[in-house]
């Protein structure tokens, strides 16, 4: 569907460029576009290069271990499933922490991780293979409403664009993220009753 939209948007632009007689300015425009998009991944992928890399020195020097042990309490209560079977602790634990210090995309494939190793463990506990247990669930909307303590690649992006207050939106952040993580998981617990079709 998305791609439909932007495809009817570069249509429409191309035909009012046409009709306008500002050809040359779409060119233009279609060329600093890419430019600024090119600059914009390579300092993307300079900034997730590095954290997914300490994230995996951390893995590795068992800092996810002790992650998981001090958040286990919280954790025992929104995965009780997880910290019963032992299955996908540290991957939960580890995509939570990514996800604090704003690396969204280190965080999605612990969580895949963490969700292959609760379903392994939800169909061997009898569930069916085609339905989600709670747990899997809980974790799939806590990854998408996510609390930040460092918005790492927020940040990058603003100070990529100029932001002379780069900053400046860390609280709000900290806000909005910390109620929409805090409310998913209070939502998913109480309407996440019994099992829910993949």
């Amino acid at each position: 569907m998305l791609g439909k939209v932007f495809g009817a948007m570069c249509l429409i632009s191309i035909v009012y460029s046409v009709i306008s007689g500002d050809v040359s300015e779409l060119g233009s425009a279609v060329f600093e576009g890419a430019e600024s998009a090119v600059t914009l991944t390579l300092s993307l992928v300079g900034i997730m290069s590095l954290w997914c890399g300490v994230m995996n020195v951390l893995r590795e020097a068992g800092a996810i271990k002790i992650l998981a042990r001090l958040i286990s309490p919280v954790l025992k209560i929104f995965f009780p499933d997880a910290y019963e079977s032992g299955e996908g602790k540290e991957e939960i634990a580890a995509s939570i922490g990514a996800n604090l210090i704003g690396i969204g995309n280190a965080a999605t494939p612990l969580a895949l991780s963490a969700i292959k190793k609760l379903h392994t463990y939800h169909v061997k506990r009898g569930g069916r293979a085609d339905t989600a247990s709670r747990d899997m669930i809980t974790l799939a909307v806590l990854n998408c409403a996510s609390a930040n303590l460092l918005p790492t690649t927020i940040l990058s992006l603003r100070r990529s664009a100029g932001s002379v207050e780069a900053f400046s939106v860390v609280l709000p952040i900290w806000i909005v993220s910390f109620s929409c993580a805090f409310l998913s998981l209070m939502l998913s617990r109480a309407c996440g009753i019994g099992e829910n079709k993949l």
